[in-house]
């Protein structure tokens, strides 16, 4: 199905003198969904991305998914002439009443050209009228079965009656980029995404502990970063070798201080890899109370060794909603494998859920933290997560709940 396709966009429509940035870093993504689809051409309109296709139907959801798009319709156009718009809206009421078996329309209709001699509300009603008179059809204008659109532009009309929603947030890219902490678990992921959905470019760290956690661990978390890199492209993966250092702190460390001292070495390593790469900040799937590392006397306890900022897009959040989150773009039934990462190894009964700034540093007096943080470091490899082609990714709709 060949067709014309408009795309919507909410916040970077804010931006004042940064919007050209913001439209021309969407325009680039837009390019980069589409770079399966030959043949696609995209216009840049005001307020909106007029795109043509050989295939809307697959363009679609590829559109649907990118960051900074508010929703995605197939439209059709008519010339600026009341009965040709007219015409064009019966066709796609007709359209939509098979659809979804309805028999109840409004019509909403915007002159975002001031130039045409009719407004908003008068084309509301001459085009109702005609719809009324031309289809077998009534007026609902509190509950309709089918609401016709229609965008008066510069040019032509836009005439459509269905909107696929995405994610919004801002175009990717355009907000630097961020060291994402990922453990292979539901949260970090979601964290990531969110991430990105703000604009934030991804490289990631995974800490993995061979060969108490195995091939298949491993490849679970690059299995998450290929989901992820679908929605961005290739991402820089920093695999971390952190047994050694877990070791140490099983034989030397007091058992209740592991978790948070553990954490402790893994922000210093991250802090090390972000710099290398200048990258301004880290990110984590860390959320409030869920577990003893993740009260605030902890996390201001590991925050400490490391200056940059640290983002948390979780910190508030239920895990009903994470994991519904998890579910819509596409990562939770990868994160829901059964292959253990480092973090759940030596764990011990009764962690400190409210270490101290002075309890962690004399824990670690006896301890030879840079040279944990040293081996973890000559002991990183660097791999790249390429696109999932084949991924079940965003599925529309609102990311927050209400």
């Amino acid at each position: 199905m060949s067709g014309l396709i408009i795309v919507k966009y909410g916040e970077i429509g804010l931006k004042g003198g940064n919007r050209p940035a913001f439209e021309a870093a969407l325009q680039r993504n837009l390019e980069w969904a589409l770079r399966s689809i030959p043949g696609a051409q995209i216009k840049r309109e005001r307020g909106r991305f007029a795109i043509t296709v050989p295939d809307a139907a697959r363009a679609v959801p590829l559109i649907a998914r990118v960051f900074g798009v508010v929703g995605v319709s197939v439209v059709t156009s008519a010339p600026l002439e009341l009965e040709r718009i007219c015409q064009a809206a019966a066709e796609v009421l007709h359209t939509g009443l098979a659809e979804t078996q309805g028999k109840t329309f409004k019509v909403d209709a915007r002159r975002a050209n001031k130039q045409f001699p009719l407004t908003s509300p008068q084309l509301n009603s001459q085009i109702g009228g005609y719809l009324l008179e031309h289809v077998a059809a009534k007026v609902d204008v509190h509950q309709p079965d089918v609401t016709v659109f229609v965008e008066v532009r510069d040019e032509v009309a836009y005439v459509y009656s269905a909107t696929v929603k995405g994610p919004g947030g801002l175009p990717l890219g355009v907000t630097s980029n961020g060291l994402l902490l990922i453990s292979g678990g539901i949260d970090s992921p979601v964290a990531g995404w969110l991430a990105m959905r703000r604009g934030i470019a991804l490289e990631a760290v995974h800490f993995h502990a061979a060969p108490y956690t195995s091939d298949r661990s491993r490849q679970k978390v690059l299995d998450l970063m290929e989901i992820l890199a679908a929605y961005s492209g290739d991402i820089k993966v920093h695999m971390v070798e952190l047994t050694q250092a877990q070791l140490t702190l099983r034989d030397k460390a007091p058992k209740p201080l592991l978790i948070t001292l553990m954490r402790r070495i893994m922000f210093r390593v991250a802090d090390h890899i972000a710099r290398a790469n200048s990258i301004p900040a880290i990110i984590t799937g860390e959320n409030v109370g869920q577990v003893a590392s993740q009260t605030l006397q902890s996390m201001a306890a590991i925050n400490s060794v490391t200056t940059l900022p640290i983002i948390r897009p979780l910190v508030t959040f239920d895990k009903s909603e994470i994991i519904a989150l998890a579910k819509r773009i596409g990562t939770y039934e990868i994160s829901i494998e059964p292959y253990e990462d480092c973090c759940t190894l030596f764990v011990p009964k009764h962690p400190v859920t409210h270490p101290t700034q002075v309890m962690v540093e004399e824990a670690e007096a006896n301890l030879d933290i840079e040279g944990m943080v040293q081996y973890c470091l000559e002991h990183t490899e660097v791999v790249t997560a390429t696109p999932n082609p084949t991924a079940s990714l965003y599925r529309g709709g609102p990311v927050f709940f209400t």
